[in-house]
């Protein structure tokens, strides 16, 4: 059994357990704005759900952080 799979992280592939959700990953990858908005697959994700979807080998993961710039 494999405890880690691949999946695309704001284009970069990366490795994370396999067992992660998205307010793991939002913690493991220091998305701390809190104006975050979050795609899995595509698709926009509401705050209240981020622990309840689970993340699947191969998916692609955007965190989008509408605060930067200037």
């Amino acid at each position: 059994m494999n405890d880690t799979m691949e999946i695309i992280v704001n284009g970069n592939k990366e490795t994370v357990p396999g067992s992660s959700n998205l307010s793991f990953l939002i913690q493991h990858f220091k998305e701390y704005d809190r104006d975050l908005i979050v795609e899995h697959n595509g698709r926009f994700v509401y705050p209240r759900e981020y622990a309840e979807v689970a993340v699947r080998q191969g998916d692609t993961i955007e965190f989008i952080n509408p605060n930067i710039g200037g």
